[in-house]
Order: C-alpha cells, then sequence, then structure tokens
C-alpha cells in the first residue's frame, strides 16, 4: 500500500470539507444570531435545583432571612441567564419572529424569563408531589432525601417541569436542550410538550419514553421501558407531517409496568393497571387490568422444536 502523503490529506479536506454543500446552506442557522450556550442551561438547571430544593443542594441555613438572602441572590443569577439563552434561541430560531431589532428581542426575552421566574413556586410544588409519590410507592426508599438527591425520575422531572414551562411560552429550542440533558443523563426521554400532572412517579426509569402530545393525569406511576409514543404519523395536501395529537391520554391513578408500549392518540382510563411487555392501541376503560397472555408451556424430545 502507498504511503499517505500527511500534508496532501490534510490540504485536500480541508478544501473539502470547506464548502458549503446545499443541503448545509438549507439547514444552517442564521449566521449573525448567537448560537443557544448548553453550558449556561445547564447553570439555568442548577440554579433552579438550589432554588426549589434549598436544603439539599444549598449549604442549609436554619435562619429564614439568611435562606431568602441566598435565593434571592441565585434567582437573580438565573433571571439574567434565562434571558440571555431565551434571546439567543429566539435568535437562532427567528422564522417568521416579529422582532426588528436585538434590543427588541431582549426586550421580550426578559419579559419572557420573569414568567417562568412567576412560575417556579408552582413548578416546586408539583416537584414536591414527584417526590412524595416516589417515596410513597416505593420501599427501598428510606427517607425523602435519598429520593431527591440519587433517582432518576428527579432529575428527570426537574428538567421536564421547567422546560415545560419554556415550551408553553412557545420558546424555541432551549426546552428541547433542558429535557435532552436529563436524557443523556437518566434515559427518560420527556418532550417538553407532553402535560403531567401532579404525583407523579418514574420507577427505575431507564427507557421511559414520553411523547410530545401526551396527557398524563394526576398519581400516575410508570416503571421501566414504559413508551407512550405514536402509531403512525399524518401528513398534508403537499406530504409535510402534521404536528396534531398522536399521543396517549393517561388519566388519573394509572399504572404501567414495564416495557409496556402504549400507541397512538387512545386513552387509558383511570385507576387501570397495564402489565409488562403489552402493546397497547386502543381504548382502556376505567378500573381496567391489562396484561398479556400467561405463557404456553411446550416439551419436546430428542431436540425436536429446536
Amino acid at each position: 500500500m502507498e504511503k499517505m502523503n500527511v500534508n496532501e490529506i490534510m490540504m485536500r479536506n480541508v478544501s473539502l470539507l470547506s464548502r458549503l454543500t446545499p443541503e448545509e446552506v438549507n439547514m444552517m442557522p442564521n449566521v449573525e444570531a448567537p448560537l443557544p450556550s448548553v453550558e449556561q442551561v445547564k447553570q439555568i438547571i442548577n440554579l433552579a435545583k438550589r432554588i426549589i430544593f434549598p436544603d439539599y443542594f444549598n449549604k442549609r441555613q436554619s435562619d429564614e432571612t439568611i435562606r431568602s438572602y441566598h435565593i434571592g441572590v441565585q434567582l437573580e443569577e438565573m433571571q439574567q441567564l434565562l434571558t440571555k439563552q431565551i434571546a439567543h434561541g429566539l435568535q437562532f430560531c427567528e422564522n417568521g419572529t416579529p422582532f426588528t431589532s436585538k434590543r427588541e428581542v431582549y426586550e421580550a426575552s426578559e419579559q419572557l424569563a420573569l414568567q417562568v421566574i412567576d412560575a417556579l413556586p408552582e413548578i416546586k410544588r408539583m416537584l414536591y408531589t414527584d417526590v412524595q409519590a416516589m417515596f410513597d410507592g416505593d420501599p427501598a426508599a428510606r427517607n425523602y432525601g435519598e429520593v431527591i438527591f440519587c433517582y432518576p425520575v428527579m432529575n428527570a422531572m426537574t428538567h421536564y417541569r421547567i422546560a415545560h414551562k419554556l415550551h408553553e411560552l412557545q420558546i424555541p429550542v432551549i426546552p428541547r436542550i433542558i429535557t435532552e440533558l436529563a436524557h443523556s443523563k437518566t434515559g427518560i426521554d420527556i418532550h417538553p410538550g407532553a402535560e403531567i400532572g401532579d404525583y407523579f412517579a418514574i420507577d427505575h426509569g431507564t427507557g421511559v419514553v414520553i411523547g410530545e402530545t401526551c396527557i398524563i393525569g394526576n398519581h400516575v406511576r410508570l416503571y421501566q421501558g414504559v413508551t407512550l409514543g405514536s402509531k403512525n404519523f399524518k401528513y398534508d395536501a403537499e406530504g409535510n407531517m402534521l404536528n396534531i395529537p398522536r399521543h396517549p391520554i393517561i388519566e388519573d391513578h394509572v399504572t404501567v409496568y414495564s416495557n409496556a408500549s402504549i400507541l397512538g392518540r387512545i386513552t387509558i382510563g383511570h385507576h387501570s393497571v397495564i402489565g409488562g411487555n403489552i402493546w397497547v392501541t386502543h381504548d382502556v376503560m376505567p378500573y381496567s387490568r391489562i396484561q398479556q397472555t400467561k405463557a404456553v408451556e411446550l416439551q419436546f424430545e430428542a431436540g425436536l422444536g429446536i
């Protein structure tokens, strides 16, 4: 084999990789817009954890005045970071946005960031119901701190509940960055558009998928490997995929066991139990118990049946 020339190979590939292909031009962001920062989004979530769970992610403060001082400083930092990242997200995905100047973008972003800050007490309330649901439903949990510190569902739900508020405010990109950070760390994939009620629990968590248009009620528990997904997609006359409700509705007090797949815009009625390793594509009445058929045992002799 002929020995390759380092300089020749490097220069040729620099030239090739520097050319703008039609596909690349079609997919390029606005070249003048700043890109959102994943690292700063991580900072926002870390600040949120310290604000929402101050006794766990801050140095504990018994004096409420000192505690309020620390939370105030963190809240101000969070608001500033949020404003900047929302502005970057709006500029990054400026398709059809009405802004005429960067100043206008930042003014709008500041107002959006303040709406997120204003939602933090409610987000905190919901997250504490999630902690309670995990603790009440898991005999292995020794105390609340173990749930908050160690359980992947709390990491995923903190990310999700903040991202969901951003999604409600129609802020682009940033909600997906937030939920994908949790997805990569926990294996729990929750789209920020999903609607999830109080006292939500995911036991173990690995491989759980919750689609964009899912609606989940209160006191719902999922186990590992559960998919709440879509069954098929619909298209308009031009062949463009339609973003319409296509994921399940899970009513209150439903339990879904491991590796069940619930697909399509169907409703799982309240107080139902969905067994493991089941494919469900039809509505389920309230108080139902759906489980797979019992395994059939067959006996073979002399290797027959292999």
